[in-house]
């Protein structure tokens, strides 16, 4: 795959990193399907392009999802990356979170992503080679005050991509959940990120603080959005990808982090860990 053209099928390619990714993956010669609610915003955001095929998916929608690969299919024959880029934030904490903002968070950042991955994988499945990409965060592996349900549904992209990793493998496709840090996209915004609509007193010192930290950081991230998408370039050319891949230098010092944080704990407590064993 690395010497030759690729067909990309990215969601949410309308901004962010899905458009950046696009735009990138078309000015080397690829071939982009590029998904939104409204494809009309991804021509406004990359132009017409031959290689692009602008097209309406709402990631919920599991019937949708089908349709659209198999006009992908139909389109440029073969669909060789697939970015799960949709996706958005909850910021509050658990309690403060309702049933219907948690059951929305779920379907577009796990359930959606899932229905366009069970659309995509039988035509990778059938060409023998692909690579699924699972855009995760730095809040897949590692939780934070505030970010409890959206870390949850990013926790369950690391398992999802993990088992994907070992089920495909042996088939010539590989799987890989991406881990950015903060980047200086538009996460922040409200067009990307919902607060809850509950808001308690008594959580001010947590999760309030991560409100005032959220609006502070809007468009003061230290990530650049153009050199990931450079490295998600570099990963999808590579021979023998990761299972993951953490992007951003906050990233890489919270993963050293937790990975003490957790060989610590479990050394502390080995001796009641492993005292459950059948004598």
């Amino acid at each position: 795959m690395s010497n030759t053209s690729k067909v990309w099928f990215i969601t949410g390619a309308s901004r962010g990193f899905g458009a950046l990714i696009a735009k990138d993956a078309l000015a080397r010669g690829d071939k982009v399907i590029a998904t939104a609610r409204n494809p009309q915003t991804v021509i406004d955001a990359l132009g017409e392009h031959p290689h692009l095929f602008a097209v309406k998916l709402d990631v919920t929608n599991e019937q949708e999802a089908i349709q659209v690969a198999k006009e992908s299919i139909h389109r440029f024959s073969r669909i060789d990356v697939l970015v799960n880029n949709a996706g958005y934030g909850l910021l509050g904490a658990v309690e403060e979170s309702g049933d219907q903002e948690i059951k929305d968070l779920f379907n577009t950042n796990v359930f959606g992503l899932l229905s366009v991955i069970r659309a995509v994988t039988p035509y990778m499945r059938k060409q023998a080679s692909g690579h699924i990409i699972n855009i995760s965060s730095i809040g897949g592996y590692a939780s934070y005050p505030g970010w409890g349900v959206y870390c949850a549904t990013k926790f369950a992209v690391e398992a999802l991509t993990e088992s994907l990793a070992y089920e495909l493998k042996p088939l010539g496709v590989y799987a890989t959940t991406v881990e950015p840090g903060f980047f200086r996209t538009d996460f922040l915004d409200s067009t990307s990120l919902v607060s809850t609509k509950n808001s308690f007193a008594e959580y001010a010192e947590t999760v309030g603080a991560m409100r005032d930290f959220a609006a502070s950081a809007n468009h003061a991230q230290p990530g650049d959005p153009a050199k990931l998408s450079q490295a998600i370039l570099k990963l999808v050319d590579s021979d023998n990808p990761p299972l993951r891949l953490p992007l951003g230098s906050d990233t890489v010092h919270k993963i050293i982090e937790k990975n003490q944080f957790v060989e610590n704990e479990l050394n502390a407590w080995k001796a009641v860990s492993v005292s459950t064993d059948f004598a």
